[in-house]
């Protein structure tokens, strides 16, 4: 009995580690999102979406108070981005936006009535 016990025991670890290793490594296919998902995100996110009309008004007219952040990775960035625009490469998660928030915060910076565009 004692050495049956043994074996299960192993079998269970085994078992477990294997679910563990899979669990971890396998591939995260995710769908594309859609207009819907995008709007839906907005709406959870308290925040609004905008024209490109719009976005150029803004720009052409006050640019300077305009903080345009670039959210792809900092390769992506470096090969071309909109003039003025800065870099804070985040990932359309919400683990990840969550895990980067603090930092987020101190980029923007103190000043909550500046016109902020993510792109």
């Amino acid at each position: 009995m004692k050495g049956a016990s043994k074996v299960l025991i192993a079998l269970v670890v085994v078992t477990i580690t294997m679910g563990a290793i899979w669990h971890t490594n396998r591939v995260a296919s995710l769908r594309e999102a859609t207009w819907d998902d995008v709007q839906a995100e907005a709406r959870r996110g308290s925040y609004r979406l905008i024209r490109t009309d719009e976005l150029w008004q803004h720009y052409a007219a006050q640019q300077e108070s305009l903080l345009m952040v670039d959210t792809r990775q900092e390769w992506e960035y470096r090969t071309g981005h909109i003039k003025g625009a800065l870099n804070f490469p985040i990932e359309p998660t919400w683990l990840s936006r969550w895990r980067n928030k603090d930092a987020l915060l101190e980029f923007l910076g103190p000043d909550k009535n500046r016109f902020i565009v993510f792109y």
